[in-house]
C-alpha cells in the first residue's frame, strides 16, 4: 500500500459548488475509484485550498490511473468538478492537483 497526498486551489467562490458536487458523488465514479485500487480517499478544505489523501493498494498505479482516465463517466465527473479549481502552480498538463511529497508518517 502506498499513500498519496495532493493539493489544489479553488477559485474564489468555488467552494460551495465543489462541496455540493462531492456531497452527492456519482456511484459509478465511486465504483471506478474502488476498481482502480484506491482506498480511504478523502478531500479536505481550508481557506480556499483542497488537500486530498488516498491509499493505493494495487500493483500498477500508472495502469490503474489510465483506466480511470479512460472511463467516460469519470471524464464527465471531472468536467463537472474542475471548473471551481484554479490552474495554479507547477502542475502537469491536464492535472489540477499538485502531488505532495510525504515527509512523515507514524503508524
Amino acid at each position: 500500500m502506498k499513500r498519496y497526498g495532493s493539493v489544489a486551489r479553488l477559485l474564489p467562490g468555488g467552494y460551495e459548488d465543489y462541496k455540493r458536487l462531492h456531497a452527492d458523488a456519482w456511484p459509478d465514479v465511486l465504483a471506478m475509484i474502488q476498481d482502480c485500487n484506491i482506498r480511504n480517499y478523502s478531500i479536505y478544505h481550508h481557506d480556499g485550498w483542497l488537500f486530498s489523501y488516498f491509499e493505493y493498494v494495487g500493483e500498477d498505479f500508472e495502469a490503474d490511473m489510465a483506466t480511470m482516465a479512460a472511463d467516460e463517466t469519470t471524464q464527465k465527473w471531472w468536467a463537472a468538478v474542475t471548473p471551481p479549481l484554479d490552474s495554479w502552480g507547477p502542475r502537469e498538463e491536464g492535472k489540477w492537483w499538485l502531488d505532495c511529497e510525504e515527509v512523515f508518517h507514524a503508524g
